[in-house]
């Protein structure tokens, strides 16, 4: 009766546990494209962080299952990056 017992409670905390996700929103870029695949695309769906700007992220989802939206975890106070540019 013990071992079942601890069987039973063991397998229920095995079940209880729920698998932990990789962080979906890439913090280097401002904008995310949220594509939904749904039941036809293979199911599933994702975000897509490598945006710089709104505008850029509507004309790649333009035409598909997919919203642009704001990173929220993005460092809104982060220095801007440096471009580079060649003198000629």
């Amino acid at each position: 009766m013990r071992l079942s017992s601890s069987l039973i409670s063991a397998v229920a905390a095995a079940l209880v546990v729920a698998p932990s996700r990789a962080q979906t929103f890439d913090p280097r870029y401002p904008v995310c494209m949220h594509v939904y695949s749904g039941a036809n695309g293979g199911g599933g769906e994702w975000y897509e962080c490598s945006f710089t700007s709104l505008p850029q992220c509507s004309a790649t989802a333009s035409g598909r299952a997919a919203t642009c939206d704001l990173n929220p975890y993005y460092p809104v106070n982060a220095p801007p990056r440096l471009r580079y540019r060649r003198s000629g």
